[in-house]
């Protein structure tokens, strides 16, 4: 059995316990910079994901959205890359969209990745290898050959902020969806057929969703059409993102490339 996938599972479960008790109930908000909110729920998260994660593999490296960053983590071969809750936003609002995100990765390279909806309770898996799954069933990405066939998971901000209706003709349907890595979890599960992002993410949006999609039968690069090194002095990745079936994102870059 991978030891690092069971205790990353644990570490889900214990954080979904913990975002459970603030969830449609009394906590702080505070904007940590313009539409970015943090709740006493995310720093909460954290600091159980850390204390289980760092505890067991004191070796690894850590970069979390929560956690003050430290440039020790470039020098270490394993590093966990962790969104205590992706879609803060979401949480807030009530809205049933938000994951615990833990990905871990070997010299930059994704091998784990855990995404877990403590209100729905789905826990979507993956490590390098051993395939994808969603709930112990196993989990492929889904191909389409045409665009116009296309169901395309994307941001709500952008969607609000018009940054889609260029496309909307393009493809069969575009579906709003809170938090970047829930929607990974979705398409590697077949319930869409691409992720597609036109602004940037930071690396513990994806980290975790990228070696789910990859293990699904997919791929995510950016609209370059680059895959990413994790574990980088910069996190932010530019200038946008797709994920799904390898064959469904090489059609969908010739129409989102920048």
């Amino acid at each position: 059995m991978n030891q690092d996938l069971i205790l990353a599972k644990k570490a889900a479960i214990e954080a979904g316990k913990v975002i459970l008790k603030y969830y449609k109930a009394d906590y702080d908000i505070k904007e940590k910079s313009y539409h970015n909110p943090v709740t006493t729920a995310d720093h909460a998260s954290d600091k159980i994901l850390k204390l289980i994660l760092t505890t067991e593999r004191p070796n690894y490296g850590w970069l979390s959205e929560e956690t003050v960053d430290s440039p020790a983590r470039l020098s270490k071969e394993k590093v966990w890359v962790v969104d205590p809750i992706d879609g803060t936003k979401e949480f807030i609002e009530g809205v049933p969209n938000f994951v615990v995100s833990i990905g871990l990765v070997k010299n930059g390279y994704p091998i784990l990745g855990i995404l877990y909806n403590p209100v729905t309770k789905e826990l979507f898996s993956g490590s390098l290898a051993e395939g994808a799954y969603l709930n112990g069933d196993r989990i492929n990405c889904v191909e389409k050959s045409k665009l116009s066939e296309m169901v395309i998971l994307n941001s709500r901000s952008e969607t609000r902020r018009g940054l889609w209706e260029p496309y909307k003709n393009i493809f069969s349907d575009l579906k709003a969806v809170g938090s970047v890595a829930y929607k990974l979890g979705l398409t590697a599960a077949g319930k869409s057929d691409i992720f597609a992002s036109l602004r940037p993410k930071n690396e513990w949006d994806i980290c975790a969703g990228n070696c789910i999609i990859n293990e699904a039968k997919g791929k995510l690069i950016d609209l370059h059409g680059n895959t990413r090194v994790y574990n980088q002095p910069n996190t932010l990745i530019t200038p946008g993102l797709i994920a799904g079936e390898i064959s469904s994102v090489d059609r969908t870059l010739k129409v989102l490339k920048v």
